[in-house]
């Protein structure tokens, strides 16, 4: 696991811990910021994937 991978992982929990306080106090705000978040960190763990089998690939026996 990468540094991105892991990035990723704890910037969507971030988000998810914002979206659940946006819904508990009905803050639209905080949810839509929770879910920005999620998105966030979705993509870069997808980075760090993409990097994890780029160094995969081209790792030489």
């Amino acid at each position: 696991m990468n540094k991105d991978q892991v990035q990723g992982t704890l910037e969507k929990a971030k988000g998810n811990v914002k979206e659940a306080a946006g819904k508990l106090v009905g803050n639209e705000r905080l949810q839509a910021e929770g879910q920005a978040d999620q998105v966030a960190g979705a993509v870069q763990k997808k980075v760090g994937d993409v990097k994890d089998a780029v160094e995969t690939i081209t790792k030489k026996p």
